[in-house]
């Protein structure tokens, strides 16, 4: 489980195997591996991966983490695009006594979403996302929305778009301002929504099955 505040971006150092399963290293500021054990779950770009190796030196001041990516997440991700040198975003999982100060996110993707437009406006940057109708009837005008792992408010919505506002921090902390239009980017609708959302469909369903012809 992870609070979709991203903590640091890690650089991929390299990445072997094939389309169905790859290994993929990661540095990353050696801060961010304390404590950290083999088994452990890290979210990257809100994907929620599992720790197969790390390594720290005494005197670095960055270390190396691997994870293992099955053809399922290379497929339904955006991590079957990194290459070597790519930045992404990474949070470490929650601990007792944790700030919640995003939502909620379990670091499952449902989709990803297609970069339309990404600029900035003095301070302010605004970047609009394209998504599969299946995903979008769960993304609400000021809900919540994990994008690469990051927890944000949803702007304007369209049938098939949305807006984010982004701010500075949010644009120097995480990898959001590497995207293009073009590019691919991992979402998590909110599962609160998403419940919701499931259950008055079903409601509504049963009740026409028992409307009178």
């Amino acid at each position: 489980m992870f609070t979709g505040i991203v903590q640091t971006k890690a650089t991929v150092v390299s990445i072997s195997g094939d389309d169905s399963f790859k290994t993929i290293c990661l540095s990353v500021g050696r801060e961010h591996l304390e404590r950290l054990t083999i088994g452990a779950s890290i979210a990257i770009n809100g994907c929620c991966l599992t720790v197969t190796k790390f390594e720290t030196q005494m005197n670095d001041v960055v270390g190396q983490v691997y994870f293992d990516v099955i053809d399922e997440s290379l497929q339904k991700t955006n991590l079957g695009k990194l290459r070597q040198g790519s930045l992404v975003n990474f949070e470490r999982s929650v601990t007792f006594g944790t700030e919640i100060g995003g939502h909620i996110v379990s670091g499952h993707i449902h989709a990803t979403a297609k970069v339309i437009k990404s600029e900035s406006h003095g301070s302010n940057w605004i970047m609009t996302l394209e998504l599969s109708p299946k995903w979008m009837k769960y993304v609400l005008h000021k809900g919540f929305v994990s994008v690469n792992g990051c927890s944000l408010t949803v702007g304007d919505v369209t049938e098939s778009t949305f807006n984010l506002h982004l701010i500075p921090e949010t644009m120097n902390i995480t990898n959001l301002g590497e995207y293009v239009p073009g590019d691919e980017i991992n979402i998590e609708v909110d599962q609160q929504t998403y419940t919701t959302v499931q259950t008055v469909e079903r409601y509504l369903k049963s009740i026409n099955k028992n409307l009178p012809v």
